[in-house]
């Protein structure tokens, strides 16, 4: 039984309101990403309500708004140019099925992996990508058909009720919190510019604005409910071939983005989400998505922190987010045709100012100068590139550091016993970026005759290290001198050539640990 509330801090009044919310600011969104992607309308509206039912319902964060994101879109674009958008649904399908088998073989724990500076550096990055999103809408069309700045009259109505809009959302709560105050934002200012007939741009000029001349006139965001279809492709190894890359970029985007957002909602709520079953609830979604039209998608952060500043704390915030969106398109489009875009900026301004992490000025200014490069890094490569790829880019250049760091940390203390031996006692890890140092505490030439090296303190964490201890042993063969190796595991005795023999062992006393090598595997 699923149950619908999912979070002790919710209640149903709060959810369905907040729902009402965010399924307002669904519709844009996914129409804009629609044509992101280069694929209909309705394809992304689908999206947004099959994603936002079923991970609502069946994934592991409840509160978490998902649909159609423009992460996952800018994925889609070539695919859809090229082989059109049959294989875009296969793509998403695979996606999903690739999603599900992440989430069945637990693979959400690794998000735990991302270091801190990452996430601040993700959700900055996500923060100015949706602040730069906004300004498209600043733009409008002219006689040529070219997207030109507003000016004059058109661009100070704009401003002024982007200026209203954040300023009810910020004021409003100050007064009650009975209802969301992004909703009496939007309905106030679109009773506000149609009661006045002020000059404002709404969704359905918006919509007109990416079609053709010959459509601009009909063009509306009347739908009908999505119907099952097997994606119209050869079911072959050649569309494997096609559409697997695409997949697995999706799969990957997906469920970075979702297990990121999912942490940040965690860490806002002081509440644990299940990061396994929302890989597999994204992944149910998906597919569903694929054999139903859609255009799939992840969790979205903008929405779902609309949702929780509402309010929403629940599975039935999102699910009401989706029943009222399908609602929507089959029965009030006119209505969500008619608000008026500078709402819906003005929400998605407040989203951006409470989503950038402004504590990670304390991190710039703090003496961790890698933490405050690998954030800005971070934040750059979001708004170039793509989520994915500074998210990889940021654990990479994380784990290089943390590997500097701690090469520098290996030392031995050294003292000649009764008879006469010199002994190191090593301190610290022995891996691939701590070898130099390794060898540079021993002396082979000015070592007595006999040397001992007590590994009692210190652990080889790879091959680089073995390789290191068979490289030293070497050289004090050369010399002619007696090497005794001491408290080392059995698995690294295993890896080693030269230094083998030189092992003495202690059962009782040895330790007993894995090396990262593919020879044990």
């Amino acid at each position: 039984m699923i149950d619908i509330t999912g979070d002790r801090g919710s209640n149903v009044k709060n959810d369905v309101l907040s729902g009402i919310t965010v399924a307002l600011a669904l519709v844009p969104e996914a129409v804009a990403f629609a044509f992101v992607a280069g694929v209909e309308p309705m394809v992304g509206l689908y999206a947004a309500f099959m994603m936002g039912l079923i991970t609502s319902a069946i994934g592991g964060r409840p509160g978490m708004i998902s649909g159609a994101t423009g992460a996952m879109a800018v994925v889609m674009v070539a695919l859809v140019a090229q082989h059109g958008v049959q294989y875009l649904f296969a793509a998403v399908l695979l996606a999903g099925l690739l999603q599900i088998l992440a989430g069945v073989f637990k693979l959400g724990k690794f998000i735990r992996l991302v270091p801190y500076p990452v996430m601040l550096g993700f959700v900055n990055g996500l923060a100015i990508v949706i602040f730069l999103a906004q300004l498209g809408q600043f733009k409008i069309t002219n006689s040529l058909g070219e997207l030109e700045w507003m000016q004059g009259s058109a661009l100070y109505y704009m401003l002024g009720l982007v200026g209203l809009t954040m300023a009810i959302i910020f004021l409003l709560p100050k007064l009650t919190k009975a209802v969301p105050a992004s909703l009496v934002a939007i309905v106030t200012v679109t009773l506000l510019v149609h009661g006045l007939d002020l000059e404002a741009r709404t969704v359905i000029d918006f919509v007109r604005d990416m079609l053709p001349a010959e459509q601009k006139a009909s063009a509306t965001l009347a739908g009908e409910l999505p119907t099952f279809a097997i994606p119209m492709v050869p079911f072959n190894l050649q569309t494997l071939y096609i559409i697997l890359p695409t997949s697995v970029i999706l799969a990957l985007v997906g469920l970075i983005e979702s297990l990121l957002t999912l942490s940040l909602i965690d860490e806002m709520t002081d509440t644990r989400g299940s990061g396994n079953r929302e890989c597999v609830g994204q992944g149910v979604a998906n597919t569903v998505n694929g054999v139903f039209g859609g255009m799939g998608g992840c969790a979205m952060i903008g929405q779902s922190m609309i949702n929780i500043n509402s309010g929403g704390r629940g599975r039935l915030s999102g699910i009401t987010a989706a029943v009222v969106l399908l609602g929507f398109i089959l029965f009030a489009a006119p209505l969500i045709e008619m608000i008026p875009l500078a709402a819906l900026v003005g929400v998605m301004f407040i989203v951006v100012i409470g989503t950038f992490e402004w504590a990670s000025f304390r991190i710039i200014r703090g003496v961790n100068k890698e933490d405050a490069f690998v954030l800005f890094l971070v934040t750059a490569v979001t708004v170039i590139a793509d989520l994915a790829i500074a998210v990889v880019v940021g654990v990479i250049v994380s784990a290089l550091v943390f590997a500097w760091k701690h090469a520098k940390h290996i030392s031995a203390k050294t003292h000649t016993d009764n008879d006469g031996w010199k002994v190191y006692e090593l301190q610290g890890p022995l891996f691939f970026g701590s070898v130099s140092y390794f060898k540079d505490l021993f002396d082979p030439q000015n070592d007595p005759q006999d040397v001992v090296i007590d590994f009692n303190e210190s652990r080889v964490w790879d091959s680089s290290g073995v390789d290191a201890i068979d490289s030293l042993a070497d050289k004090y063969q050369q010399q002619g001198k007696k090497l005794h190796i001491r408290h080392i595991s059995a698995e690294c005795r295993a890896l080693m050539n030269k230094a083998q023999g030189y092992v003495e062992m202690n059962l009782n006393e040895d330790p007993r640990y894995k090396i990262a090598t593919d020879k044990l595997g």
